[in-house]
Formats: structure tokens, sequence, C-alpha cells
């Protein structure tokens, strides 16, 4: 009975080196396909959800894939941090490990989360404009200067975020002027954009709202490959 029971912890304890070594197999695999598809500094983490492993790898279908790429630039734009959830992912086991290199890895849903820094959105204001977040996740604060016909004006603003053609649209309400000097309509003095495209695995964007870092842009997309 002792050498029974001693035989079924050593089986289990093989099980479950062989389920982590799997695990870090394919998660190795992916992080791979995403560096060179999205043509990334440093490979993204990529955790793989849901026990027992095998279980899933044998089946050839991953539950929920948690990638986390970090700072990553897409069309010119900073971007301070880019996760996604990969939801159903196919990725045949046996494929995995004879042809990773032809391997077909699908998603059945990917929903995404990236965020662009104040420090972005500073850059890409009109000169003299400073935008902070303003905590309550619907815009962001407008601070600073306007040069009209020669002359700088002291402004404060209220900015709404919104979408419009691939692009992050930022638009002044509650304008204040100092000075006492008179500008028609200061909105177009302070209205800019941030292009906010070519997104990881063709997300289209659900929503949009101000974090403390900045602003955060939600998506997602059906039916996804990864592949090179």
């Amino acid at each position: 009975m002792r050498k029974l029971a001693a035989f079924l912890i050593l089986l289990l304890v093989l099980l479950a080196v062989l389920d982590r070594v799997a695990v870090t197999g394919v998660q190795r695999e992916i992080a791979t396909r995403a560096t060179a598809k999205y043509d990334l500094d440093t490979p993204p983490e990529v955790k793989i959800l849901g026990i027992p492993f095998l279980t899933q790898a044998i089946a050839g279908r991953y539950d929920e894939v948690k990638v986390a790429a970090g700072p990553m630039s897409l069309a010119g734009v900073r971007l301070s941090s880019v996760d996604f959830t990969l939801y159903g992912v196919t990725a045949p086991l046996d494929q995995l490990v004879l042809h990773a290199d032809q391997v077909n890895i699908r998603a059945e849903r990917v929903a995404g989360v990236v965020v662009v820094p104040l420090e972005t959105l500073n850059q890409r204001a009109p000169r003299g404009i400073k935008v902070e977040a303003d905590g309550d996740g619907e815009g962001l604060n407008v601070n600073g200067e306007i040069t009209v016909l020669g002359r700088k004006v002291p402004v404060k603003a209220k900015m709404k975020i919104g979408l419009d053609d691939g692009a992050l649209r930022f638009v002044p309400e509650q304008v204040t002027l100092g000075g006492g000097i008179p500008v028609p309509q200061p909105e177009r003095f302070l209205s800019y954009r941030v292009p906010i495209k070519d997104l990881p695995f063709d997300l289209k964007v659900t929503g949009v709202k101000t974090v403390p870092g900045g602003v955060q842009v939600t998506g997602e997309a059906s039916d996804v490959p990864l592949h090179d």
C-alpha cells in the first residue's frame, strides 16, 4: 500500500511538472508570434489561465490567455501600456511541438486595453497648452495660453474626448479666458486629434475614458489569427 501511495504521489508530481513545462512552451510560442507580428522591442508577458493546463493542451483549445505587451508605438503614437485577453484560443499541441513555425493559432475573441499617456497627449496638443486628467473618467482639464493677434491669452477649459475616423478627437468646452481679451470661437485654438489606428489584432475601438495616466482606449475583435 505504501509503495502504491508513493507511486501515485510521484505520478502527480510528474504530471504537475509536465503541466508547467507545457504551459511555458505554449506561452513562449504565443509571445514569439506576437513579437514578430507587431515588431515589439521585447516579447510580451503571456499567461494562460486555467488548471490543469494539459487538459486544455490536449484539446488544443485554451479558454483564456492574457497578454501584457507593455509600452509600444503604433502609427507614430506612443502608448504607455498595451494589454489583451484572448478567449477561445485554438492551437493544437501536436502542431506546436512538430510544426511550431506553421501552426495556425486563432482566437475566437480578443478584448484589449491601451493607454495613451499624458506625455503623448501633451506632445500633440496645441502649442502652449497642457492637458491633465480630471479624475472623473470623462474628460481632460486644459491650462495654458493661446496666441491671438500676437498676444498671449491665458485659457482654461474642459476637454471632451470623442472618436472620429480612426482618431481620438479633443474638443474644448467650458472655456474660460483671462486678460479681458475677447476671442471669438476660442475652441478652434484648442481642438486637436491623436490618431488611434492599426491596433494589434485589428481591434475595433469600443470605448474611451480618462484614467490617472492618460486616456484609456478599449477595443474588441472576433476570429483573430495570430501568425507571422
